[in-house]
C-alpha cells in the first residue's frame, strides 16, 4: 500500500517548459535589444559605406565625407535627431520574438537529447545545436530583419537627397510584399541564416562551453561572475565569426531592386561577396566589427544576465 508521501505528485516545474523558456527568452533579448540598438544602427550604416551605387546616387555619395564609428553615430544625432538612433527598432524588437525564442528553446532541446549519460556535452555537440537553432531561427525571422534594415537606412538616403523608400515599418513590409510578393520578404536570407549560424555558433556554443570550463576548473557556483566572463567571451568569438556574413546580408538586403523584386547591384550574396572583396578589399568584409564587437558583448551580458536572474527568480533549473 502507498503511503500519503508516496502518492504525493512530482512538484510542476513550469519554469522549466517550453514555453516559459520561450517567453523568458523573448524579454530578455528585448531589454538588451533595446539597451544596445544604436550600435546596431551604427554598424550597419558603417557596412554600407563604399558600397556599388548607381549613376544617380553616386554623385550624391561622392560629397559625403566617410565616418568612422563615434563620427556616424555622433552624425545621426546631429543630423537626424537623438531618438534616431533608435530608428528601425520597431521591426529589430518583433524580430526577436521569433528568433530569441526559436534559438534558445531549439538549442536547449537538442542539448538535452544529446548529452551523454553523466550529463556531459561535448563541444561539437553544442557546436552542432547551435549552428541548428541559429539557422532556424534566422531563417523565421529574415522577414523582420530585412524589414529593420530598410527602415534603418531611411535618414542616409534623405541626407543623400534621395527619395524614401519607406515611412515605417508596416509600410516597408507592404512595399517589400508589393514589389516582391511573400517570397521578397526572404531577400537576403542566405547570408543572413550564414551569419546567424556562425554568430550563435559563436555565442551558444561558446557561451556554454565557456560557462561549464570557468565552473569546473575554478569551482565557483552558477552567478554572476561566470556569466559576465561568458558572455564577453560569446560576444567576441559571434562577432569574429559573423561580421563578415553581416556585410554581405545587410548590402543585399539594403540594395534597390527592380519592379519584380530583383536586385539591382547584386545577383546573390556570392555576388556581393566578389563585387566587395574586389572593389573594396578584404577587409571591407569587417566594416562595422567595432560597434558589432562592442555591441555584442553587452548585449550578449545583458541577454544571459537578463535571462538567468529571471530563471533563476521564476525558480528553473541551471540553464
Amino acid at each position: 500500500m502507498q503511503t500519503r508521501t508516496e502518492m504525493r505528485p512530482v512538484k510542476y516545474h513550469y519554469a522549466d517548459t517550453f514555453w516559459c523558456t520561450y517567453i523568458v527568452s523573448v524579454f530578455a533579448a528585448n531589454i538588451a535589444e533595446t539597451v544596445t540598438y544604436p550600435l546596431d544602427l551604427t554598424k550597419t550604416r558603417l557596412q554600407i559605406q563604399g558600397e556599388a551605387l548607381n549613376n544617380a546616387a553616386k554623385k550624391i555619395s561622392s560629397k559625403i565625407e566617410h565616418r568612422g564609428m563615434v563620427a556616424t553615430a555622433v552624425g545621426i544625432a546631429r543630423e537626424e535627431g537623438f531618438l534616431k538612433l533608435w530608428q528601425g527598432i520597431s521591426p529589430a524588437l518583433y524580430r526577436h520574438v521569433v528568433y530569441s525564442g526559436v534559438r534558445i528553446v531549439t538549442y536547449d532541446m537538442m542539448r538535452k537529447k544529446m548529452r551523454n549519460d553523466n550529463g556531459n556535452f561535448s563541444v561539437w555537440k553544442s557546436a552542432l545545436c547551435g549552428v541548428t537553432a541559429g539557422s532556424l531561427a534566422q531563417w523565421l525571422a529574415s522577414p523582420a530583419d530585412l524589414v529593420k534594415v530598410q527602415v534603418q537606412m531611411e535618414g542616409k538616403r534623405r541626407l543623400m537627397g534621395l527619395e524614401p523608400r519607406v515611412h515605417s515599418a508596416a509600410h516597408a513590409f507592404r512595399e517589400i510584399v508589393k514589389r516582391g510578393g511573400v517570397r521578397g520578404l526572404w531577400k537576403g536570407s542566405i547570408p543572413n541564416v550564414q551569419r546567424a549560424a556562425l554568430v550563435n555558433l559563436g555565442d551558444l556554443t561558446t557561451y556554454d562551453t565557456v560557462k561549464r570550463f570557468v565552473m569546473n576548473k575554478t569551482g565557483l557556483p552558477d552567478c554572476h561572475t561566470v556569466h559576465i566572463v561568458s558572455s564577453i567571451c560569446a560576444g567576441l568569438v559571434a562577432a569574429t565569426m559573423g561580421t563578415p556574413a553581416d556585410v554581405i546580408k545587410t548590402r543585399v538586403m539594403n540594395q534597390p531592386t527592380d519592379k519584380e523584386g530583383r536586385g539591382l547591384l547584386y545577383k546573390s550574396s556570392i555576388d556581393c561577396l566578389k563585387q566587395t572583396v574586389s572593389k573594396e578589399g578584404f577587409f571591407a568584409l569587417y566594416k562595422g566589427f567595432l560597434p558589432v564587437w562592442i555591441r555584442m558583448a553587452p548585449w550578449s551580458l545583458t541577454f544571459w544576465l537578463s535571462f538567468e536572474q529571471i530563471r533563476s527568480f521564476l525558480g528553473a533549473e541551471m540553464y
